[in-house]
């Protein structure tokens, strides 16, 4: 289940992308997976990582897969890669848990090149704050969401680094219900109702039916549990894909 839309990317065979906070590497093994791209997957969690190397294993080989992937543990506040390293940068679901997100945003534009692609994605504000409503424990676990962003907010953190935007979508609508209700009945884990929807989750992310994949794409415009925002960073040295930010806003 991945957030980023790949399309957005302008992946291009030999490419390096940075999948900053892989997590898992939901994102990082997909491309690896469909992309003749080399795929850096980092993450401040060991286990993470791990668990992130357990399941891209399976597909390592050139039969299964396009792309190269490289996995590690790296702070987003201080990379170990140079200046201009990378052509995309993937940074999904992770600044919401930092407090000085401006700084990860700031490393990020250090080691994309000119021109480069910049995906952010951060859980939408309504799906969220009716989370914040329902459950303190939600968002004060240890590595929790330490804020809720408004579209605006990080856009304009964004912009303010000298980078365009140029696309927009949220995700995961089918997903905001799912949240609620394991807010709501935070103090019962074993609640029947909340254990019955995650294995329509579970069903409809192995089955992928018409109905629900419609009825999501439906209602992500309002109950999308994601948004993601697309940007190119600006270069006077070198002439931005404007023909990519032109289709996308046409």
């Amino acid at each position: 289940m991945i957030t980023v839309e790949p399309q957005h990317l302008n992946l291009r065979p030999g490419q390096k992308v940075l999948d900053l906070g892989c997590g898992e590497g939901r994102h990082s093994i997909h491309l690896m997976i469909t992309d003749e791209v080399d795929v850096y997957g980092f993450d401040l969690c060991f286990a993470d990582v791990h668990t992130a190397s357990e399941r891209a294993e399976p597909f390592r080989a050139p039969k299964h897969s396009r792309g190269r992937l490289q996995l590690g543990v790296a702070n987003g506040l201080q990379l170990p890669f140079a200046d201009e390293s990378f052509d995309v940068v993937i940074c999904s679901e992770v600044l919401e848990h930092i407090e000085d997100y401006k700084l990860v945003l700031a490393e990020i534009d250090r080691v994309l090149k000119p021109s480069g692609i910049f995906a952010a994605t951060v859980p939408a504000f309504f799906p969220e704050w009716v989370c914040w409503r329902l459950s303190d424990e939600y968002h004060q676990v240890e590595g929790g969401h330490v804020r809720i962003f408004r579209e605006r907010e990080l856009r304009k953190s964004i912009e303010d680094l000298g980078h365009r935007y140029f696309a927009r979508h949220k995700a995961h609508a089918l997903h905001a219900p799912y949240w609620w209700l394991k807010c709501l009945f935070w103090s019962k884990p074993d609640s029947r109702l909340v254990s019955a929807y995650h294995r329509l989750l579970v069903w409809d992310l192995m089955k992928k039916p018409a109905l629900t994949r419609g009825l999501e794409k439906l209602l992500n415009p309002l109950l999308g549990k994601s948004i993601a925002l697309y940007f190119v960073k600006s270069s006077q040295q070198v002439q931005e894909p404007l023909a990519l930010i032109e289709e996308v806003e046409a």
